[in-house]
C-alpha cells in the first residue's frame, strides 16, 4: 500500500465519520474534502473543482430548478389533489394507493420535492378527516425512494452512478434501462410496508397542543427583577414541583451550571434553559416576572413603551402558537433563534426549537450551548408565537411546512399547464434519446424562464445547495481513488475473497456493502465511492459491468433502516412521529427482502 493510498483512505475514513456523526453540514464536509485532496496533491487543482462542472451535478441542479417550478405552479399539488377523495377508503387500501402514486410521481420529479408536498397534503388530510399521519408519512418516504429508483432522472444517485460509470468506460444507461427492476422493487415495497404498517405508531392528533405533547421543547427563560422566583430555592418553585418542566441549565454572571440542584437560590437576571411542553410554555409566557427568549436589556426597553400603547397592542393582537417544520432550502437554515428575533420573519416570534434527533444531538450536548446559539437545520421544528390574524403570512414562506390546517395558494392555471407540458417534454426528450438528460433538463429550465413560469431570483435561495456541494466535493474523491489506485487496491482484495465464488454471491456482497454504507453516509457519496470499486471487481472477474453498476445504484438508494441515510427519511423522522426502531425494524425488513430479491434478479443479467 502506497503513501498516496493511505492518504486517500484516511480522508475517506474521516469523511465517513463526519457524515455518520453529523459533525458538520454536508456542504462544509465537501469543501474540506476538496481542500484536503488539493493540499495533499492527490488530485490536480482542476480535478479538485471538477465536481462543479460535472454533468451529473449540473443535471441535478437543473432538475431541482424544474421541481421548484412544478411545485410553485401547482403541478405537483394537482397531481396529488384527488387524494382528498380517497379518504373514504380504509387505511389498508389507502396506504398502497398513496404509495403507488408517490412512487409514480417520484420517478419523474425530484423525490425530496414530491415527499415534501405529500407531507403538506397528508397534514391537511389528517386535520380534515382525522387520518393518522404516523401511518402514512414513513410509507410515503419509502415509496418516494423506491419510485425514484425506477428511471434515470428519478434521483440524483442514479445520475451520479451513470456519470461515474460512463467516465470509467461503462456504457451509458438509457432513461428506462432499469425501470423493470425498479417497478418490481416498488410493488414489493408497497406490499411489505402495507403489511408492516400495523406496527407503526398510531397518532390521533386533533389539535396543535396534542401534537406538541408528543415531545418537549427546549427554551430559555429569564428571571425579571419583579419575579416572585427571586431569592427562592428551586425546590420551592413550580419549576421543580411541575413534573412536566425540567431545568437543564442555569446561567448566572456568564457562569453555566448544568442540571442545577434543587437547593440553588434563584436570582434576578438568571437564565434558565428549560425543557417543557407546549402547555407549560404558554404558562411560562404568561407568568409574571418571566420572559421567554428575552434579555434584561430587551425587557427594560419594552418597559419604556407607553403603557397605553402597549395595552392597545395587547387588545388588538390575539397571539397563538404555530409549529413550523424546516425543509431543505429554507432561508431559516443556519439561523439561530437570536438572529430570527432580531430580524423577525413574517412578524413571528421564535419561542422554542425542537431539534431533529441525531447522534450528536443528545440532551447533554444540547444544553451546553445557549439556546439562542443553536442553529436551525432541515428536519428541525420551530415553535413561533404570532398574531392569529397574521398566521396566513407564514404560508408565503418557501420550504417550510406549517403543521396546522393548510390553506391553498392561488395558482395560475396557465402557468400550471405550461409547466406540466414542459415536464412532459423534458421526459420525452430524455426518454427517447433525442437529447441527453442534461441537455433536456437545461432546455426545460430555459423554457420555464422564457414562459415566466420561473423566477431565478426566487430560486437561488431555495435550491438545496448542500446537495450540489456534496456532489462537487465527493466527485474529486472518486478521482483521487482512481489516480492513486485505491479503488484497484480494494477491488484486488475483494477479488481474492470472491475468487471462485458464484456470481450470485459476488453481486449480493456488492449490493449489501453499498446498502450498509448508504445507511450512515449520504447515498450520493456512497454511489461515488462504490461505483469504481464495483466496476473494478467486474473487470477483474471478467464479468459484465451492468449488474455490478445496478447493484450500486439500487443499494445506494435503498436507505431504509436508518433515518439519516436518505433526506426524505430524515425529514419524516424530524416530525417526531417515529423512533429509530421504526426505521430499523420496518426499514430493515424491507431492505433485507429487497437485497435478496435484487441479488437474484441482477444475477440473471450475467
Amino acid at each position: 500500500m502506497t503513501t498516496e493510498i493511505i492518504l486517500v483512505f484516511s480522508i475517506l475514513f474521516i469523511t465517513i465519520i463526519l457524515f455518520a456523526f453529523e459533525v458538520f453540514s454536508v456542504d462544509k464536509i465537501a469543501m474540506l474534502i476538496i481542500a484536503s485532496l488539493a493540499l495533499t496533491g492527490l488530485v490536480k487543482p482542476e480535478e479538485a473543482i471538477s465536481g462543479f462542472s460535472n454533468t451529473a451535478t449540473i443535471t441535478v441542479l437543473s432538475l431541482m430548478i424544474i421541481a421548484l417550478a412544478l411545485e410553485d405552479n401547482g403541478v405537483i399539488a394537482s397531481l396529488a389533489r384527488f387524494l382528498k377523495n380517497l379518504h373514504i377508503l380504509p387505511l389498508f387500501l389507502l396506504l398502497p394507493i398513496l404509495m403507488f402514486i408517490t412512487g409514480g410521481i417520484s420517478a419523474f420529479i425530484n423525490t425530496t420535492a414530491v415527499v415534501i408536498v405529500f407531507i403538506k397534503i397528508i397534514s391537511e388530510l389528517s386535520k380534515r378527516f382525522n387520518l393518522p399521519q404516523s401511518k402514512l408519512l414513513l410509507p410515503i418516504s419509502f415509496a418516494g425512494i423506491l419510485g425514484g429508483s425506477c428511471t434515470l432522472m428519478g434521483t440524483s444517485t442514479n445520475l451520479i452512478v451513470n456519470s461515474v460509470a460512463k467516465d470509467l468506460g461503462a456504457e451509458r444507461f438509457s432513461f428506462f434501462e432499469f425501470s423493470f427492476f425498479g417497478l418490481i422493487f416498488l410493488i414489493v415495497g408497497i406490499i411489505v410496508v402495507t403489511i408492516a404498517s400495523r406496527w407503526l405508531p398510531n397518532d390521533s392528533k386533533e389539535n396543535l397542543q396534542e401534537a406538541y405533547d408528543l415531545e418537549n421543547y427546549v427554551t430559555t427563560v429569564v428571571i425579571n427583577k419583579d419575579s416572585d422566583l427571586i431569592d427562592k430555592k428551586i425546590e420551592d418553585t413550580f419549576l421543580y414541583t411541575n413534573p412536566e418542566i425540567s431545568i437543564l441549565k442555569l446561567t448566572r454572571n456568564k457562569q453555566n451550571t448544568n442540571a442545577p440542584g434543587r437547593y440553588i437560590t434563584l436570582k434576578e437576571n438568571d437564565k434558565l434553559v428549560l425543557m417543557c411542553d407546549l402547555e407549560n410554555l404558554s404558562k411560562l409566557n404568561d407568568s409574571q416576572g418571566l420572559s421567554i427568549h428575552k434579555t434584561q436589556e430587551d425587557i427594560d426597553k419594552s418597559q419604556l413603551l407607553n403603557e397605553e400603547e402597549t395595552e392597545i397592542q395587547k387588545k388588538s393582537e390575539d397571539w397563538g402558537f404555530v409549529e413550523v417544520l424546516i425543509l431543505p432550502g429554507s432561508i431559516l437554515i443556519g439561523k439561530t433563534l437570536k438572529q430570527l428575533r432580531k430580524q423577525t420573519f413574517q412578524n413571528a416570534l421564535p419561542i422554542a426549537i425542537k431539534k431533529r434527533r441525531n447522534i450528536r444531538n443528545t440532551k447533554e450536548r444540547l444544553i451546553r450551548k445557549n439556546i439562542n446559539q443553536i442553529t436551525l437545520k432541515p428536519g428541525d421544528r420551530l415553535l413561533v408565537e404570532i398574531p392569529k390574524n397574521e398566521i396566513g403570512q407564514l404560508y408565503e414562506m418557501e420550504n417550510v411546512a406549517i403543521l396546522r390546517e393548510h390553506k391553498t395558494k392561488s395558482v395560475n392555471i396557465k402557468k400550471r399547464t405550461i409547466s406540466f407540458a414542459i415536464l412532459i417534454l423534458v421526459v420525452a426528450l430524455a426518454a427517447s434519446g433525442i437529447l441527453t438528460i442534461l441537455i433536456s433538463a437545461l432546455t426545460g429550465v430555459c423554457l420555464l424562464l422564457l414562459t415566466r413560469c420561473l423566477d431565478l431570483n426566487d430560486v437561488y435561495h431555495r435550491i438545496n445547495w448542500q446537495v450540489i456541494f456534496l456532489l462537487a466535493g465527493m466527485i474529486p474523491l472518486g478521482i483521487a481513488m482512481n489516480n492513486t489506485g485505491a479503488d484497484k487496491w480494494i477491488s484486488d482484495h475483494l477479488l481474492n475473497i470472491l475468487s471462485g465464488q458464484s456470481n450470485l454471491i459476488v453481486i449480493g456482497l456488492i449490493f449489501l456493502i453499498t446498502m450498509l454504507m448508504s445507511s450512515v453516509v449520504s447515498n450520493n457519496a456512497t454511489a461515488i465511492i462504490m461505483t469504481p470499486i464495483a466496476i473494478a471487481v467486474a473487470v477483474g472477474l471478467d464479468l459484465a459491468m451492468k449488474p455490478f453498476i445496478l447493484s450500486v445504484l439500487f443499494g445506494a438508494n435503498f436507505s431504509f433502516f436508518t433515518p439519516m441515510g436518505y433526506q426524505t427519511n430524515t425529514l419524516i423522522y424530524g416530525m417526531g412521529f417515529y423512533k429509530f426502531k421504526h426505521f430499523f425494524i420496518i426499514g430493515g425488513i424491507l431492505s433485507l427482502i429487497l437485497w435478496v430479491l435484487g441479488t437474484f434478479m441482477l444475477s440473471t443479467l450475467f
